[in-house]
């Protein structure tokens, strides 16, 4: 499977005994498979997340993300792994205030010197086409509404043509209707794309409208039927 992980375990330390957050989490995704996970808060569903995105790491376990295990890597390789093969969509979009919609899509590409800045801005003028925000480019981000720069977000998520997209409560911060439009738009650019997606959420109807969906209990994911 292009993503398997495999025995997870997440422990923090305390005065005590250390606090396992993840104690044994598995799964396996295929190109194109996207995974809903739900749970109660603290339930170690970000931590996982963020593991699966290199931004931690497990305390024992697995990751590999085609056949490789990206926690064997030191760190400017693990950085340009994570820049060139995992897309990030978080609750609060991260968009950078002084710049405008195309260069916030633009800014995961800069750190490659060799870039083809030409190929690219195409690209994300493409991506920003499809998310809806043709005519918004020159505007910054204090200018758009909270769903519109949630379609900044995605877009920006997808412009390193990503393996894995991972979302963090991507609706959380939206009233109901805006919440559904972006996620059936995070969903369409996924199945457009065929990257593996994995969003954690709270929402009942954003994991209803994912073809798999897999509950975070005890620090271990329960698939769904």
């Amino acid at each position: 499977m292009p993503l398997t992980v495999t025995d997870l375990r997440k422990d923090y330390p305390t005065r005590g005994e250390p606090l396992r957050v993840l104690a044994g989490a598995s799964l396996s995704l295929a190109d194109g498979d996207a995974l809903a996970i739900t749970g109660p808060s603290g339930s170690g569903k970000s931590t996982l997340l963020h593991i699966l995105g290199t931004l931690d790491r497990p305390t024992s376990g697995r990751v590999e993300l085609d056949g490789q295990d990206p926690f064997t890597l030191d760190d400017a390789a693990l950085a340009k792994f994570r820049n060139e093969r995992i897309g990030f969509v978080f609750q609060d979009h991260h968009l950078l205030p002084q710049f405008n919609v195309l260069e916030n899509v633009l800014v995961p590409t800069l750190v490659n010197p060799n870039r083809d800045a030409a190929a690219l801005e195409a690209h994300a003028r493409s991506l920003l086409e499809r998310v809806g925000l043709a005519a918004r480019l020159e505007h910054r981000p204090a200018e758009l509404s909270g769903g519109e720069r949630q379609r900044v977000a995605l877009a920006r998520a997808l412009i390193q043509k990503p393996k894995l997209v991972l979302a963090d409560e991507p609706t959380g911060n939206l009233d109901r209707h805006t919440a559904q439009t972006i996620g059936d738009l995070l969903l369409e650019l996924h199945r457009q794309a065929g990257t593996i997606l994995v969003a954690v959420t709270h929402s009942q109807d954003l994991a209803k409208s994912f073809p798999a969906r897999a509950e975070m209990t005890d620090g271990r994911l329960e698939r769904s039927a």
